[in-house]
């Protein structure tokens, strides 16, 4: 069985409320998905379209390639179907392997005990083989396999990925409680922004959304950023497959005359980590960096461009009644400097949201980590709105 000679079913991840703009990619990409759920899209495909998707995707976690379904009721038939699978298909005899898991059976109280089952019935095989064995641990910058187990329904997955596509590998420092990359892209794709006009992103924080919006705008992709893959190990893989979209990837880039891309922080630590990260990213020329408290960022006049605020939600309660105060002035900067624009503020504290004083036009939702998080949206009306006639 050579896997980059099949076709199967991939399964792309995505954090919850992320999957509406996952599925917009994979879409724009021309493959058609054949489910859409909350974590994830559906489709089938070969491993050549994994190395696509891995390489241009903002909003997903894994790329998940399916190699065998079964049923198992215990640990046992666990093993006893996966001891006879052709492994050594996938893993090199002297490769290194990993094992993940997504298990909901009633027989397992650990997931870890199903991982090592799958493990022992890999190491098994290729002893009864060739009398060694590849090596294994918790790394994921090698070979990774991984278990979906649901009630007596198990599936094997390679998974093409490897470590996690919802970092972006530009973001040298993190800085103070960033937004992962994944979450900020799926924001970016969820406002009204036209990839042309203004977007003002006041308290940037690390400016992880400003860096997004750069590299939306200019059609940077994920890929150009990392050069290490889980489908990189598995049997059979050839290069030149990986190396011809790495050259699509930088020809697609684009340049943007005149945007204007605004990034202001009071914080002069934050600025720096900013433009240490733009950097790394290839677009600190694109962003402009401003230092002081949110009021003064400039906002060009024209309108038509997009304000984005993603404030502090307060998990203390000193620090969420001085934030009640922020979160108006907020508001207020929004309606009296920026009209013509269209302002959204990212919050995972919805109390605070409702003192921000403006009514929102959408609000649309997500999570980070397990915080219930609303991007509110709001129309900054340049003059006085006429009312419909009825």
């Amino acid at each position: 069985m050579h896997l980059f000679n099949i076709t199967s079913k991939i399964i792309v991840t995505c954090s919850n409320r992320l999957s509406p703009y996952l599925q917009k990619e994979i879409e724009a990409l021309g493959f058609v998905p054949v489910r859409v759920f909350k974590t994830g899209v559906e489709l089938k495909g070969s491993l050549e379209d994994c190395i696509k998707l891995n390489l241009n995707l903002r909003c997903a976690s894994q790329v998940l390639f399916s190699v065998k379904e079964f049923n198992a009721y215990n640990a046992d038939a666990l093993y006893k179907a996966l001891i006879n699978f052709e492994w050594e298909d996938i893993i090199a005899p002297d490769g290194y392997f990993s094992i993940t898991s997504n298990v909901n059976n009633d027989t397992i109280n650990n997931s870890l005990f199903a991982n090592v089952k799958v493990k022992d019935a890999i190491v098994d095989r290729f002893r009864n083989k060739t009398g060694s064995r590849p090596n294994s641990g918790p790394e994921l910058d090698k070979t990774v396999i991984h278990l979906y187990w649901q009630e007596s329904v198990a599936e094997i997955f390679v998974d093409t990925s490897g470590e996690t596509l919802s970092k972006h590998g530009y973001r040298k420092i993190p800085g103070k409680a960033p937004m992962l990359e994944a979450l900020a892209a799926s924001t970016l794709l969820a406002t009204k922004w036209d990839r042309q006009s203004p977007f003002i992103n006041p308290m940037c924080g690390s400016s992880t959304v400003a860096i997004e919006a750069a590299l939306l705008a200019t059609n940077r992709m994920p890929g150009l950023y990392r050069s290490n893959y889980g489908f990189m190990h598995i049997v059979g893989y050839n290069e030149t497959i990986y190396l011809k979209e790495c050259t699509r990837l930088d020809e697609i880039i684009i340049e943007v005359p005149g945007l204007k891309i605004i990034a202001s922080d009071i914080s002069s630590d934050a600025i720096n980590i900013s433009k240490i990260n733009a950097g790394a990213a290839g677009v600190e020329d694109i962003i402009e960096f401003t230092l002081g408290d949110f009021e003064t960022t400039p906002v060009p006049e024209g309108g038509n461009g997009v304000i984005y605020f993603n404030p502090e939600y307060g998990d203390r309660l000193g620090v969420e009644a001085e934030l009640q105060f922020t979160y108006k002035r907020m508001g207020d900067f929004m309606k009296k400097q920026c009209k013509g624009y269209t302002g959204y503020i990212f919050t995972g504290n919805l109390e605070l949201g409702k003192r921000i004083g403006l009514k929102p036009s959408r609000r649309i939702e997500f999570y980070t980590s397990k915080i219930d998080c609303r991007l509110y949206e709001y129309e900054l009306y340049a003059g006085t709105r006429t009312p419909s006639t009825p």
